[in-house]
């Protein structure tokens, strides 16, 4: 290792954060910022460590640390600076603080690419002398490694994490390994039918540790789908080894710049991609990423053979015994006992045919079923017809568990309306609670609907995803909370949901190349009496669209990709639309058009718009009679809100909800929003560059939940927040720059839940005492002290201290 003044990068790098943690203690107005810095440093020093043993084995000094030494001196320095700003100096406290976020960055990026780098330089070396690391690392088996060891998830192409309990495919692990590692060979197949485990075969691969001591980070996880798009992956690759995107002319020019990423700024390091879910007909875009690259392998997971290709391995179904072990865990979970005859559970087995998900989705099925629903289902099982034109007894398998879900609360509907979006891609789950609260007459809280999503969950339907732990202990927040859903089971919801004639249908789902349209869109059958309708189309749609009569749709969800979109001018005749859902799934921010089509559809009650910009309403004269609520996620909206000049009032009448999440260039809110005073929620999370809120806020007298979650831009709330006789709920958690609340915060006298948690608050104002309502608090250990005087006049108040689990599963996995 380089010295650093006779002291080791290592040794410094611990001195640094004895440093922090020193002054974590006494300069408590940036403790959140510091406790970021700490997290960092303790990730990196064991690093450091190893390095610097591995360096001692090569008999060389590391170059890459002689950089780092200025940083970590004027780093020391600078924490020491913090921990003398007084209190009361509001002028340094920001500047000093974007000092240690910018100083938290530098020593990421540091680590992330030149001590990176240098660790890959190092490998090459190792590699040449580790005959004794591979005996060992051959002597490992994968089932030896703790599920948690292999849920690390970093970036739009990092390799998902997999379950702790697999079965069956340690053998196949060894094959498909030594077949990929084998000299000449560049494309591996891993080919079986829909449900066998490929992909989760394939995310073994990735995180075995003799996969990851070759190729370490330099694996790429692709989902490919049905109708992929070249541009996006390519894209993504660059933003996974963060380097900037470049513009991309077409697809060779997407190719031939990721050629040269491979070979010039990540080789000559041995590089992983994995094509997962490949369709047939898809060889030649397998051709296109085979570059001329030592070390460069693909491997290739697809239901299809592709014999053109070097290596084919067809993964065999679970054998009886594997397939038995699998599915009790799914049918008696926590190894409960459970009287159900023998010779039952084996028939049960033996009908699923050894298919994963089969024996997964059919055991979560009939978990804690009574003796009873097990034989029926054997007895539909003899009976049964198939499902699908392929005929495979997969199908009709997973057809009865679908049969089995319950009618009286729409379950069985909510699972088949999952098909309307698109595939590989995460759903969200407001989306949802959206579409169902008005397709079934659920209640507006949510409560029915989310119990849908967990019921299919504990069927092994869906896979539920939380971004952040405590997520949905907050009231009401389901911004980070999404769906997703197997391939196989998407397609049983659509061929489910295409039983009928088709204008006897009740979702239409039309799934579009380029601008090739469905025959049946225009042939002469019309009118369709479908409530719901999910058009998806691709980057080369051209917005084209027929008339088409749909007088009973009530949801209809537009998923593209272009940059701009039109919407179908049949909309205007949907006098029963009540909720519209429009994503883009593309890489850049689509404007929309023709949006006035839908100023005199006076059913619809909310409006869901994903990635999109909404200039359209900056000078438009549209009213939405009935709408209820308006969601704005990842939209381009700053500009339009500073240049409006509609008035909010009378284009939102009845507005009772306003949902705006992660819409970076919002800085200020108009002052108009705040005429809409039958304004019930208004949530604004995730908006960086927001730094203050309107001062007729107070004017919203009728609100009774403002979220404000993780604005980290933020300054404080208006005085005339104390006007909010009626708000319940207040949520400035993460607003970094928040340092006191509103004098009038006592005349909150609705007030029952106030979430502050990484806010730099140091007192709060007298009259909090008069919050005689307030019943929970939930803040940092380091501003719970900050209650104590208070509870004496605060009787049936409860003091709660969290910690919020911070990840990146909010990263969308192909699009923004």
């Amino acid at each position: 290792m380089a010295e650093l003044g006779g002291i080791a990068l290592e040794a410094a790098v611990g001195e640094l954060l004895s440093v922090v943690l020193d002054v974590t203690k006494k300069a408590i107005k940036f403790k959140s910022i510091l406790k970021d810095l700490e997290s960092t440093l303790q990730k990196i020093e064991p690093v450091f460590a190893e390095i610097e043993k591995l360096n001692k084995v090569l008999d060389r000094p590391a170059q890459e640390t002689e950089m780092f030494t200025d940083r970590l001196k004027k780093a020391q320095k600078l924490v020491y600076k913090c921990s003398k700003i007084r209190w009361w100096n509001y002028c340094k406290k920001p500047f000093y603080a974007q000092k240690l976020i910018d100083l938290d960055a530098s020593i990421l990026k540091f680590f992330q690419i030149e001590v990176q780098a240098q660790m890959s330089v190092d490998n090459k070396r190792i590699l040449v002398t580790v005959k004794e690391i591979d005996a060992k690392l051959d002597g490992m088996r994968p089932g030896m490694m703790k599920g948690s060891d292999l849920g690390v998830f970093v970036g739009p192409c990092g390799v998902p994490g997999i379950r702790d309990h697999i079965f069956g495919f340690d053998v196949h692990l060894q094959e498909l390994k030594r077949r990929l590692l084998r000299d000449g060979v560049q494309v591996v197949v891993l080919s079986a039918p829909g449900g066998c485990g490929k992909t989760t075969l394939a995310k073994m691969l990735c995180h075995d540790v003799e996969i990851k001591g070759i190729f370490r980070e330099n694996i790429f996880f692709v989902t490919v789908s049905k109708t992929p798009n070249l541009r996006v992956f390519v894209q993504n690759m660059f933003r996974h080894k963060s380097f900037s995107v470049p513009e991309f002319q077409n697809d060779d020019d997407a190719l031939n710049q990721l050629e040269i990423l491979l070979l010039k700024q990540i080789g000559p390091d041995p590089v992983l991609l994995v094509m997962d879910d490949v369709w047939s007909g898809s060889e030649s875009l397998i051709q296109k990423f085979m570059f001329r690259i030592p070390g460069y392998k693909i491997l290739v997971t697809s239901r299809s053979e592709f014999p053109r290709f070097d290596s084919t391995y067809k993964l065999e179904l679970l054998d009886d015994q594997d397939a038995m072990a699998l599915f009790c865990h799914s049918a008696f979970p926590q190894g409960e006992s459970v009287n159900m005859p023998d010779d039952l559970v084996h028939e049960i087995v033996t009908g699923c045919g050894g298919f994963p998900l089969a024996l997964s989705v059919v055991g979560g099925s009939l978990c804690r079923q009574p003796e009873v629903i097990w034989r029926r289902t054997l007895k539909q099982w003899s009976e049964g017809q198939s499902i699908f034109d392929s005929n495979t007894d997969l199908f009709i398998r997973l057809k009865t568990s679908i049969d089995a879900l319950d009618e009286k609360d729409n379950v069985k509907e909510c699972f088949l309306d999952l098909g309307s979006f698109p595939e590989d891609q995460r759903i969200p789950v407001t989306a949802l609670m959206d579409m169902w609260m008005e397709l079934y007459n659920l209640d507006e809280d949510g409560v029915c609907a989310l119990a849908n999503i967990h019921e299919l969950s504990s069927r092994n339907l869906v896979n539920l995803v939380f971004t952040r732990k405590d997520s949905s202990d907050i009231d009401g927040y389901y911004n980070e909370h999404f769906v997703t859903q197997h391939d196989l089971l998407r397609e049983l919801a659509i061929h489910q949901s295409s039983q009928k004639r088709i204008e006897q249908r009740k979702r239409l789902i039309m799934e579009m190349r380029g601008n090739d349209l469905p025959k049946w869109s225009t042939e002469q059958i019309q009118p369709f009496h479908a409530c719901l309708l999910s058009i998806s189309t691709d980057e080369t749609f051209s917005s084209s669209w027929y008339s088409m009569q749909l007088p009973e749709i009530e949801v209809i969800i537009l998923n593209f990709r272009t940059r701009n979109y039109s919407l179908p001018k049949f909309m205007d005749k949907m006098d029963r639309l009540k909720v519209l859902i429009i994503t883009n799934y593309g890489f850049h921010s689509t404007e929309l058009s023709d949006f006035q089509l839908l100023g005199h559809l006076s059913s619809l009650k909310r409006i869901r718009l994903e990635h999109v910009s909404i200039s359209f309403l900056s000078e438009s004269t549209l009213q939405f009679r009935n709408l209820r609520k308006i969601s704005l996620i990842l939209c381009k909206i700053g500009e339009t809100f500073r240049n409006c000049t509609v008035e909010y009032t009378y284009m939102f009448p009845n507005l009772v909800e306003i949902d705006i999440h992660c819409c970076s260039d919002l800085v200020e809110l108009p002052e108009g929003l705040c005429d809409i005073i039958c304004l019930k929620k208004l949530s604004i999370t995730k908006c960086n560059d927001l730094d203050a809120l309107p001062q007729r806020l107070g004017r919203l007298t009728n609100l009774e939940v403002l979220r404000l979650h993780s604005c980290t831009g933020l300054m404080g709330l208006p005085d005339s927040v104390g006007n909010l006789h009626k708000l319940r709920f207040l949520d400035i958690s993460d607003c970094l720059y928040i340092s006191q609340l509103p004098t009038r915060i006592g005349e909150l006298c609705g007030l029952k839940k106030l979430d502050m948690r990484g806010c730099e608050l140091r007192q709060l104002p007298s009259s909090v005492k008069d919050l005689g309502q307030l019943k929970e608090v939930i803040c940092d250990e380091d501003t719970v002290d900050l209650w104590e005087p208070f509870k004496i006049h605060l009787n049936n108040l409860k003091v709660t201290v969290l910690e919020e689990d911070k990840n990146l599963n909010w990263l969308p996995n192909i699009h923004h």
